[in-house]
C-alpha cells in the first residue's frame, strides 16, 4: 500500500488510467472490434496492472522490512529487496 501522499496520488492516477483502459476495452468489445486490437488492449491492461502490483509490492516490502532507503537503511536488506523486485518485475513482463 502506498504510504506517502505522493505515492498515493501516483497510485490513484495509475488506477484511473487503468480504468480508462478497461472502459476502452469494453467499448471495443461491445462494438465488435477485431480480435487483434482487443488482444493488444488486453496485453496493455495486463502490463499496467502488473506494474501497479510491482510498485505496491515493493512499497510493502520496504515498509515491512523497514528499508525505506534512508541513511540508516541496511545496505544488505536494501540490495535484497532490489534483487527480489528485479526478479518479480522480470516475471511480470
Amino acid at each position: 500500500m502506498p504510504h506517502s501522499p505522493e505515492d498515493k496520488r501516483r497510485a490513484v492516477l495509475r488506477l484511473r488510467r487503468i480504468r480508462g483502459q478497461v472502459e476502452a476495452l469494453e467499448r471495443a468489445i461491445s462494438a465488435g472490434a477485431d480480435c487483434s486490437p482487443v488482444l493488444q488492449q488486453l496485453a496493455a491492461l495486463r502490463g499496467a496492472v502488473n506494474s501497479l502490483m510491482a510498485e505496491v509490492l515493493e512499497s510493502h516490502l520496504r515498509e515491512t522490512l523497514g528499508v525505506a532507503g534512508g541513511e540508516d537503511a541496511d545496505p544488505v536488506a536494501q540490495a535484497g529487496i532490489d534483487q527480489t523486485m528485479a526478479l518479480v518485475r522480470s516475471y511480470l513482463k
